[in-house]
């Protein structure tokens, strides 16, 4: 917002800009409550509510700031800051004969306590990857505040940690009656931290976190990374809610101690238990797969469940996203779901760019871990059958992941001719139209190659 008379077209650019790239929350916290004190040309003078919003700018628009307004010498944007005196919040009477309340930043009726209401214990696929994570989450939801607390549990994307997050508020609200949860994430944390800063009403958001909750759920953590003020205040708030023997479970893609935290915040967060969530294996995977398609009344035949979950390997929300494609494509075509419609349907999700130039050496050790058998006897020339049909895979996976001719894959094999690279190719090309168990083994094989 500019002050009349204010007149600054790069920062009206810059604010048209931003507007398009984030949320309304966002823009209206961050961005809104900031007014062009003044500009001349080569320096912007920018009034804000308080060093929070400050620092967010800052630390957040660097880059396109530069984009916009000037530059000075060392490199940073031409705009220095002024921290704005408190507006007076003018007093709005909740009741007849009461005193004058701002709502607070977080919503405090009984019920808004942030769940999801898919996301329970008993449609949370168990597996040997997060059996320990989810025997913790529920030892916590039957003993919140009593068992480990606060518990931390971190892992990739996509994982599953925030299902267990908001399993735990369900499991307390169901069987712990007159508990409060409350399940925020991280980001809107620090949005209702900044809403009350530019209300004063800052000592009633404490007063809710540290005294309306007895069960705080919070998600992301990570986002707390490099923001110095929002993290002392969410440290203040954890430490009371564990004083208090209040239950606090985080999340985060991190360890505690691999975050860009202070150490006094690091410290607190391994007090009590930090759990793991880790890529599921094939049989869990096939058992995610299965049970979504049976929440949306989709049968999917064996193989093709196999199939899927050996091509979608280290994100569990892109098992969903496609089965939700998959259904989509079978309700609107009515087509049964076979492997060559999955192939065609998910082609873009099912093959991954490796991260690094695959080489002949990275698939020999690789076929030679799947098949159990010496790497240097895949480049020898052994005619026994534990022998020859792993060579024949290492043969057929270099003609089609290394860009080289069958005379040079030759030479990498041991000398072997190009006849023979062409002779181990058509074998197994004809071996995978008939045998699963091979092709199975094979998409290890790649899969492992791929990740190295």
């Amino acid at each position: 917002m500019m002050q009349a008379g204010t007149d600054c077209e790069p920062w009206t650019d810059f604010l048209a800009y931003v507007e398009e790239h984030c949320s309304p929350t966002a823009f209206a916290n961050w961005f809104a409550p900031i007014e062009v004190l003044s500009w001349n040309g080569q320096e912007l003078l920018l009034g804000v509510p308080n060093v929070f919003v400050q620092d967010y700018v800052l630390q957040n628009y660097t880059k396109e700031l530069c984009s916009f307004l000037p530059v000075r010498s060392s490199g940073e944007p031409a705009i220095s800051f002024k921290i704005l005196e408190p507006k007076k919040v003018p007093f709005v009477s909740s009741k007849m004969g009461s005193g004058s309340e701002v709502p607070s930043a977080p919503q405090e009726e009984e019920h808004d306590v942030g769940l999801n209401p898919n996301y329970r214990f008993d449609t949370y696929i168990e597996g040997p990857s997060n059996q320990f994570v989810k025997s913790a989450a529920v030892g916590v939801a039957m003993r919140p505040g009593r068992s480990y607390n606060p518990l931390f549990i971190y892992g990739g994307v996509g994982l599953g940690k925030t299902h267990l997050l908001h399993s735990i508020g369900h499991e307390v609200l169901d069987k712990q009656k007159g508990l409060r949860v409350r399940a925020t994430t991280t980001e809107a944390f620090i949005n209702d931290l900044v809403d009350a800063l530019r209300n004063k009403t800052v000592d009633k958001m404490k007063r809710f976190y540290r005294s309306s909750v007895d069960v705080l759920l919070v998600d992301d953590i990570q986002f707390l990374q490099n923001r110095l003020n929002f993290e002392e205040e969410f440290c203040n708030t954890f430490e009371a809610l564990i004083h208090q023997n209040k239950q606090v479970v985080i999340t985060s893609d991190k360890p505690p101690g691999q975050l860009k935290l202070s150490e006094r915040m690091i410290a607190r967060m391994e007090w009590g238990l930090v759990a793991s969530v880790s890529v599921p294996d094939l049989e869990t995977r096939v058992a995610i797969l299965t049970a979504k398609a049976e929440a949306k009344g989709l049968k999917i035949p064996s193989s093709v469940a196999f199939y899927i979950a050996e091509h979608i390997y280290s994100n569990v929300r892109q098992l969903e996203g496609a089965i939700n494609r998959l259904s989509a494509h079978c309700r609107l075509l009515n087509q049964e779901i076979t492997e060559d419609l999955v192939e065609n349907t998910l082609r873009e999700m099912l093959h991954r760019i490796p991260t690094e130039k695959i080489t002949v050496e990275s698939i020999l050790k690789s076929v030679s871990v799947i098949f159990q058998v010496p790497a240097r006897d895949l480049k020898g020339s052994s005619r026994t059958k534990e022998i020859v049909l792993p060579r024949q895979v290492a043969m057929y996976l270099a003609t089609e992941m290394v860009n080289e001719s069958l005379a040079m894959l030759g030479v990498s094999f041991g000398g072997k001719t190009h006849s023979t690279i062409l002779h181990a190719r058509d074998k197994i090309e004809e071996k995978l139209k008939t045998d699963d168990i091979l092709r199975r083994l094979i998409e290890r094989c790649r899969r492992n190659i791929e990740t190295r």
